[in-house]
């Protein structure tokens, strides 16, 4: 995570840096901060807080929180919703480090 008082124009392509504060974060995605603070509290993301306290958010986050009331609105509780979504960014992590491990093997003429 980016330092809290890191220059923001450097980050502005970073996908983890908090750059959305609680009240535009449920404006972009359409939600309540109360969603923000449930998805919190189940353990989904964890937003960095400013010097002042405020909870401060990052495109990756919104994401994830995006995803998770995609399921909130199928029926699926929040804390099982997070639960999932948790599953499936740790799923595309493996399959992206999978799919990195390949390429390199690859380069070196190794076959599995």
């Amino acid at each position: 995570m980016p330092a809290e008082n890191a220059p923001a124009v450097g980050n502005l392509d970073d996908d983890d840096y908090p750059a959305y504060t609680m009240g535009r974060a449920a404006a972009v995605l359409g939600i309540t901060p109360a969603f923000l603070r449930a998805v919190g509290r189940a353990g989904l993301i964890t937003p960095l807080r400013s010097e002042g306290g405020h909870r401060r958010y990052s495109r990756r986050q919104l994401r994830l929180a995006a995803r998770a009331r995609e399921l909130v609105g199928q029926g699926t509780p929040v804390e099982a919703a997070c639960r999932i979504v948790s599953l499936e960014d740790q799923l595309a992590d493996a399959r992206r480090l999978n799919r990195d491990m390949r390429r390199k093997l690859d380069a070196h003429g190794i076959d599995i």
